[in-house]
């Protein structure tokens, strides 16, 4: 009779373990000098999410900026566009094409060089900003969140004053960061 309570004991306590993690889904938060940018992670892509979220976890984007906005394109950031960031292997990641995820408005892939494997620079991340979508872009380039709080943000930070290089004038910092939400609090929460 013990043994099959504490075996019932260890039952709940997975089962419970199991619901609550199923019950919250990770966003990614980006915070700006501008404002506040949320993103939903696809679980489609579980390589790509799952590097975003270490990488946020671990800090990584909190010391770079947006480097690259351009207005009706796209607002990219993370690592700079140079060869550490597309030739490093410990930065790299297998593509994670899905049919169902595709460069609308608000979408956020992975960048990525002209590499033939079509790799994604995992430190590097970009959100499509042309409200008709770069279609041009699917299956070429993974997918793997959407906006679903801020582009107005988004807006803003494509429209700054910039370089011949699309860099902003002033840099747009990130700091980003991982929340855990259930399905009612992300509801309440794109609904303010």
């Amino acid at each position: 009779m013990k043994k099959t309570l504490t075996s019932l004991f260890f039952f709940l306590l997975f089962l419970g373990n199991l619901c609550f993690a199923q019950e919250t889904l990770p966003v990614g938060k980006i915070s700006t000098p501008l404002g506040e940018i949320l993103i939903s992670l696809d679980d489609r892509t579980p390589n790509h999410q799952k590097s975003f979220i270490q990488l946020a976890e671990l800090g990584y984007w909190d010391s770079l900026s947006f480097n690259r906005v351009i207005p009706n394109f796209v607002a990219q950031g993370g690592c700079p566009d140079t060869p550490e960031g597309f030739k490093d292997p410990e930065y790299l990641l297998e593509p994670e094409f899905d049919p169902e995820l595709t460069h609308v408005y608000g979408a956020v892939g992975a960048g990525r060089d002209d590499n033939p494997g079509m790799l994604s620079a995992r430190c590097q991340f970009y959100i499509v900003q042309n409200k008709e979508g770069l279609h041009r872009l699917d299956g070429k380039y993974t997918v793997f969140g959407k906006v679903i709080k801020g582009m107005e943000i988004v807006d803003q930070i494509v429209s700054v004053k910039r370089d011949e290089t699309d860099q902003p004038l002033n840099p747009i910092t990130l700091d980003i960061d991982i929340i855990y939400l259930s399905k009612d609090e992300l509801i309440k929460l794109i609904e303010q």
